[in-house]
């Protein structure tokens, strides 16, 4: 189940000590920014029945913890990147170095200067 709209100061135990008064707490995992270190706002919580994660949802949704409101819902299977996009980096740009490759050898590129 996904919990989001958590203050960064939200401890994991904090989020395990809140779900389980709901049903029995399997896992709690907290994504951390992999620069800072820092976390990033949201968890999942996994409950040992499927049947707890609905009364978690209807209980938890818009609860007040540390003066945010919370999302509570069921989680998403993250969708794989599709293959077209596989070799891009940032902003969709191809990796490395680019398709800017000089034509010829050093020796070409000095007689066409000065054939110039």
């Amino acid at each position: 189940m996904f919990v989001g709209n958590l203050s960064y100061d939200t401890t994991q135990s904090e989020i395990e000590s809140l779900f389980s008064e709901v049903g029995q707490v399997v896992g709690v995992f907290m994504p951390a920014d992999r620069i800072t270190g820092r976390p990033r706002g949201f968890a999942f919580v996994e409950f040992a029945e499927e049947a707890t994660a609905a009364k978690a949802i209807e209980r938890l949704d818009g609860y007040q913890l540390k003066g945010r409101s919370l999302r509570v819902n069921q989680a998403e299977e993250r969708r794989p990147r599709s293959p077209a996009f596989a070799d891009t980096g940032s902003f969709g740009m191809p990796r490395g170095r680019g398709e800017f490759k000089r034509k010829g050898s050093r020796r070409n590129i000095r007689a066409r200067k000065r054939s110039l």
